[in-house]
């Protein structure tokens, strides 16, 4: 074989490793932004049931189809108090289970489509102007590419099976399987993702450069390695964090280490292979997951209370709750009321501070910033939770009871606000700097304008709960109508940039119209409690 065929070959397998990541990547991430922060509330919701936990595992990771990006999910809800190490036990182990589905998906011989579905899904991705048909065409474009990659890989191998020094080194590591596996757990790790390593796995013993035997040691190395996408996460997670990740890396390593004694004793002499290698690599990865969560199910309480063990929560770890919630005030509803009315206004505070700051997102591209918006959409979603199983608990047929469901809408309405920072926001500043483009001077000077409005709202709006003050209500209904004449302006405004034909206008339209929609809609949620105050006085007010 000449150097030219060798190259060929490489990037061929090189070429399509990249495709079947990058496609992989995509894909996730486009399922991640139809359904992440649905997903958050699912996982703060788990009742601690653990095999409810486990299914909802499943379901996750099939649709986000990355064990990886559901771990590394917990990773950050508990940095944030959201979420306690033992409710979400069973959630790791079935994020283990669902992350299967894609590697079923692979084992059929459908790699040769992937180039016409990334054809006709990139086809609708251009298309689409909403949001939402783009992130679903974005998840085929993904998969598109990545049975592309997984087609080229194969294509690959086939040639590189002639490589005297590929059988040589491969010749050698079946006699080393504990070696093949440490080398497969860190390319997993680098790659931060098993599926990929499975795929190549599958490429090499379809050529047949590896046997089923060698391929069952790469698949325990692939399993063991996915836990350092979680593992990476905590370094700057806080205990729960930690407890997450590292329960995450014991659930793996403690039965894919007992398999690899296991394989030439049990596994390999009593698999029942088939005609297809992928199909028998798919099948193991799939049935030694399985195993592996039936056996550790009735010690996720003692694996739980193992790790916290470990990962203690040290003097340095401030632990973020309700402040005002106390249980001895039921027998006062008056006193509770009050009690929760206090801390909606701590919420509030939290809200505010994340609309101030979100007009930071578009001047520069700081993760830290993110980071802190991110933790405090998680501080308001859980006071609103834990507010709310509050006032369910207060036995009050009579005013206290009729406040007690205006609150309740209240806190509902600054978590909603909460979300549009955080999901759309947040999201639009990701898109305007991924593309490196710039608002109009006048554009931004509008943008300002928008935001010191929906600031002078928020602030009254907070005043005027906290007063009960018909007249501070008064005056935030009317500031939520000029806002919606102030948001219609300034759309008219950009439009006529849009005639003119001014660059800066014509590619930050689409952010520039959302973002101006976006805050009118934080507008409308922080002023619809001024209507019970003004209208039903379902706060006692003046």
């Amino acid at each position: 074989m000449n150097w030219n065929e060798q190259h060929s070959a490489l990037a061929l397998i090189f070429g399509g490793l990249s495709f079947f990541m990058y496609g992989m990547h995509l894909a996730s991430d486009q399922l991640q932004r139809l359904s992440r922060n649905k997903i958050e509330k699912l996982f703060r919701l788990i009742s601690g049931k653990n095999y409810i936990a486990i299914v909802v595992g499943i379901v996750v990771t099939v649709l986000m189809q990355s064990s990886g990006a559901v771990t590394s999910m917990l990773v950050g809800l508990g940095s944030a108090e959201v979420i306690t190490l033992r409710s979400v036990m069973g959630l790791i182990v079935g994020t283990a289970i669902g992350t299967t589905f894609i590697v079923q998906i692979m084992s059929f011989d459908i790699a040769q489509y992937g180039l016409p579905l990334f054809i006709i899904s990139y086809v609708f991705y251009f298309a689409s102007k909403k949001r939402i048909y783009k992130n679903i065409a974005g998840v085929f474009v993904g998969f598109g590419l990545l049975f592309f990659g997984l087609h080229m890989m194969g294509q690959g191998a086939d040639v590189v099976k002639q490589y005297n020094f590929l059988k040589e080194t491969f010749e050698h590591l079946k006699e080393n399987p504990f070696i093949l596996m440490i080398v497969t757990a860190f390319l997993a790790g680098l790659l931060q993702g098993s599926v990929a390593i499975i795929g190549f796995i599958m490429s090499l013993a379809a050529s047949q450069i590896i046997p089923f035997h060698t391929s069952l040691y790469m698949l325990y190395g692939a399993n063991i390695g996915t836990t350092a996408t979680a593992l990476i996460a905590s370094l700057q997670s806080n205990y729960v964090g930690k407890q997450v990740a590292w329960a995450h890396f014991f659930y793996k390593i403690i039965p894919f280490m007992l398999y690899y004694f296991l394989t030439d004793l049990v596994i390999y002499p009593l698999w029942p292979q088939t005609s297809s290698v992928s199909h028998d690599i798919a099948n193991a990865h799939t049935v030694l997951n399985i195993i592996s969560a039936i056996m550790f199910y009735p010690f996720i309480g003692w694996g739980a209370q193992f790790i916290e063990k470990m990962f203690p929560r040290s003097s340095q770890d401030k632990i973020f709750a309700p402040e005002y919630l106390a249980l001895n005030t039921y027998q006062h509803v008056e006193l509770a009321f009050a009690q929760a009315r206090r801390e909606a206004l701590r919420m509030g505070d939290i809200v505010m501070s994340m609309i101030k700051d979100s007009i930071n997102l578009f001047e520069r591209d700081d993760q830290d910033l993110i980071d802190s918006i991110r933790e405090r959409d998680n501080q308001v979603d859980l006071l609103q939770r834990e507010i709310k199983l509050f006032l369910a608990k207060i036995d009050d047929p009579g005013d206290i009871g009729r406040q007690t469901i205006t609150l309740i809408n209240y806190v509902s309405d600054l978590e909603g606000a909460g979300d549009v920072i955080d999901n759309g926001i947040m999201e639009l500043a990701r898109k305007k700097h991924a593309l490196k483009i710039e608002f109009s001077e006048e554009g931004w000077n509008e943008i300002r304008t928008m935001h010191n409005a929906v600031m002078e709202i928020a602030s009254l709006s907070l005043t005027s709960f906290q007063l009960r003050d018909k007249e501070l209500a008064n005056r935030v209904i009317t500031k939520k109508r000029e806002s919606r004449v102030l948001e219609r302006q300034l759309k008219e405004s950009h439009i006529e940039r849009l005639k003119k034909g001014l660059k800066e206008s014509i590619n930050t339209s689409s952010i520039h119209m959302d973002l101006l929609s976006d805050l009118r809609r934080i507008t409308g949620l922080l002023a619809n409690h001024a209507y019970s105050i003004a209208d039903q006085s379902n706060f006692g007010g003046k």
